[in-house]
């Protein structure tokens, strides 16, 4: 080889080493998330990436309990933890997993459904557990045992037999529902409402505003969106899987709350940390949960003060103890 073309191969070799390198450079950012934050996550993340463009960020998405067992039960490596319920990370992922905890958004649970949906027309707020136990309506709900949307609707059924005073609506509400019909994960059920094999769903508020779905919003005692309700939401119960393999435990209604943790043996810490700053700041990831149709907490929210003294020094100002 002639130096002409030396000249000319190392040349090429350093423009390739020059486009390539900021590909290279990037570090990856693993966040597991609730599916119903799917939306607004992937707002975050395009917005945090235009902002660190050497991170790259890796969601995975699923139910909230699966995915912290994921992370508790198979060893799947995650940098950070966001749950549509955050008490399943202290059930999952507190103490072995993670030390802290900030709560910092809320939602309600509604009925969604479409235009072609089996009687869209004449469904209400008063009349859609009648509806629901039509023999020509399909409707579902996401799997309890992986996703906290699925125990909440059960619960939200359990609270309308209450408030309602109706005796035995929640088994025979139950009883017009195929197995078939209980998915893993909540947004699963979007795609099953617009191609019209699901005529009816429980989802969260924001997934339906999200997804341009119509939506049957619920009274307060029973939709687990206002917290002053809390002693009346604790009247529902549902039973579902445990830590260990073979347990059971039981879960009481409560006003939804999500919660978001990074995790103990994180792989990315300070990355991890500057996408919490992000998505904690009312200018940035907080606003894109109010934009996208879920309540934040502004500020976000911690149980005690002893954790708030365990979370990184960059976080501490931007809760409160509450």
């Amino acid at each position: 080889m002639n130096s002409h073309n030396i000249g000319v191969l190392a040349f090429s070799l350093c423009l390739i080493c020059l486009v390539a390198s900021p590909v290279l450079a990037k570090e990856k950012l693993v966040i597991f998330h609730a599916g119903s934050l799917a939306v607004p996550m992937q707002k975050m993340e395009k917005a945090f990436e235009s902002k660190y463009p050497n991170i790259d960020v890796q969601r995975e998405v699923g139910g909230s309990t699966k995915m912290a067992r994921m992370i508790s039960e198979v060893g799947k490596p995650a940098d950070i933890m966001a749950s549509a319920d955050y008490k399943v990370i202290n059930n999952n992922l507190i103490p072995d997993h993670a030390i802290w905890n900030i709560r910092f958004a809320s939602n309600e649970l509604v009925l969604a459904y479409t235009d072609q949906s089996h009687d869209a027309s004449e469904i209400s707020t008063d009349n859609w557990y009648k509806i629901l136990q039509r023999e020509d309506v399909e409707w579902g709900h996401s799997d309890p045992n992986l996703d906290p949307c699925g125990y909440r609707s059960l619960m939200v059924m359990q609270l309308t037999e209450i408030f309602r005073n109706k005796d035995d609506l929640y088994q025979d509400l139950l009883d017009n529902r195929p197995k078939k019909n209980v998915r893993p994960k909540s947004v699963e059920l979007v795609n099953l409402l617009k191609s019209g094999h699901m005529d009816y769903a429980w989802e969260y508020r924001s997934v339906a505003v999200q997804h341009d779905l119509k939506y049957v919003s619920l009274n307060d005692h029973v939709n687990l969106g206002n917290y002053h309700y809390d002693d009346f939401y604790h009247q529902a119960a549902v039973e579902v899987s445990g830590k260990e393999p073979g347990t059971t435990i039981n879960k009481h209604g409560k006003s939804i709350t999500y919660g978001v943790t990074m995790i103990k043996d994180a792989a990315h810490p300070e990355k991890a940390k500057l996408f919490l700053e992000f998505m904690l700041d009312p200018e940035g990831g907080l606003s894109i949960l109010e934009k996208k149709g879920q309540p934040p907490f502004v500020p976000a929210r911690v149980s005690s003060r002893d954790m708030q003294q365990n979370l990184p020094a960059d976080l501490k100002d931007m809760v409160v103890i509450k």
